[in-house]
């Protein structure tokens, strides 16, 4: 790309001087969002048990109310991360990691001392709408890193925030055994709000952004906005890879193992893919910083369009595994690519919102995915969900290449019209 296009289109920086911090600030929100994602999903291996320690007694009532109070967090949070994003813009990105972190160790402990199942949906919903300290990490590694590091910051970000989500699950299934669910909810409390401590102490203040020069506002101050619809798109895609095989799974291996290897082989395939995407997301990160966020982004796609085909035709669970595996490596740079693009996308005094969006449209697909897998699996075959998902997965590939191709080409018009070319 001629050098002229970047300097027109993309938003201007801080100067060098002002990222003086930017490392200290990626060490804590890594740190950070790691346990605000664990206290969000530790809670799976135990709820049933926690829901009926509550009064729910029915086999069919604890299933359903386990259900809801699992997905109730996920519901407000993605309902308020656009809003949490533009008042990070207005206000200043720590003051909202602050808000988050602190809200998430009250609500966490108070968790541990529900008295009935209401209280404890009431609090998971609450979780969602006070949360959002990963989300508004990644707002603001986006907006305090140099440029030329943001891929891979974000990289290393994303890694944190997934290797959260393999280890609450894991941690719910031994610490309330050892200490107690109760005691479970007000030690993770506990942690949030050393987290809480470490956000005031270490992050480096940023001051709210600037406003956008001119009249226009919202979305109309966009110069483009087909990438950053690119992005919010491809977000959805790239959950609705992770979950599409989520109802069908458990059915799925039973088909390829041993009766008592199906709950440990299910396991491994939910969460190969997830440490997949733990390694590979800072060197893709870094890779795409070099080579270009588009080049990645589609290169991915393409990737877990291929490997998600021949899932449908293995015949030993290992293959299941070392497959969900590598398509986790693939999908691995998408999250660092999709906050960089829209970030280089939009003004500044924007990302906030913009990447709130992207949370949102991410979250959708891990309510999307399953419903999709289970409507496919049930009625065509559970084969069926990896060869639609791989179309799916096609189709967001020749999407973006188109979306490029198109971009590149506005892009261009644009620095001949500003040179007199």
């Amino acid at each position: 790309m001629h050098p002229t296009i970047r300097e027109t289109t993309a938003p201007a920086f801080p100067q060098p001087e002002e990222f003086k911090h930017w490392r200290r600030n990626l060490l804590v929100c890594v740190c950070g969002s790691f346990t605000t994602i664990v206290a969000m999903t530790l809670m799976l291996p135990f709820l049933p048990l926690y829901v009926e320690e509550l009064g729910v007694s029915d086999r069919a009532a604890i299933v359903q109310w386990s259900g809801v109070a699992f997905g109730a967090t996920f519901f407000t949070a993605a309902l308020t991360a656009p809003i949490w994003g533009k008042l990070a813009d207005r206000y200043g990105r720590k003051l909202m990691l602050v808000r988050a972190s602190l809200g998430m160790a009250i609500v966490m402990s108070l968790m541990g001392s529900a008295h009935n199942i209401w209280q404890l949906v009431a609090l998971r919903l609450l979780a969602g709408l006070l949360g959002g300290y990963a989300s508004g990490s990644t707002v603001l590694v986006a907006t305090q890193t140099p440029q030329a590091r943001c891929g891979w910051a974000l990289g290393i970000l994303a890694s944190g925030i997934m290797a959260g989500n393999v280890a609450g699950p894991l941690i719910g299934g031994t610490l309330p055994s050892l200490i107690g669910i109760r005691s479970t909810f007000h030690a993770v409390g506990a942690v949030i709000f050393a987290t809480f401590l470490a956000t005031i102490f270490f992050i480096k203040r940023d001051p709210p952004a600037a406003a956008h020069a001119g009249k226009k506002s919202g979305w109309n101050a966009i110069n483009d906005t087909r990438p950053v619809f690119a992005m919010l798109l491809t977000g959805m895609l790239l959950m609705l890879a992770n979950m599409s095989i989520e109802p069908i799974i458990t059915v799925y291996v039973a088909q390829l193992v041993q009766p008592h290897q199906v709950a440990f082989v299910s396991g491994l395939v939910m969460s190969g893919a997830a440490l997949g995407s733990v390694l590979s997301a800072s060197p893709l990160g870094k890779l795409a910083d070099r080579v270009g966020h588009w080049k990645v982004i589609i290169a991915s796609l393409v990737a877990c369009a291929v490997l998600l085909i021949p899932q449908a035709f293995v015949t030993q669970g290992w293959e299941l595994v070392v497959l969900r595996f590598l398509m986790g490596v693939a999908l691995g740079g998408l999250l660092p690519c999709i906050a960089s693009v829209i970030r280089h996308s939009v003004p500044s005094g924007m990302a906030g919102a913009m990447l709130g969006y992207s949370t949102s449209s991410q979250y959708a697909g891990q309510v999307v995915g399953p419903l999709i897998g289970g409507f496919v699996g049930g009625h065509v075959g559970m084969r069926a969900v990896f060869w639609a998902t791989a179309v799916l997965m096609a189709a967001g590939a020749m999407g973006n290449g188109l979306m490029r191709s198109r971009v590149e080409v506005a892009q261009a018009k644009i620095a001949r019209r500003s040179t007199g070319t």
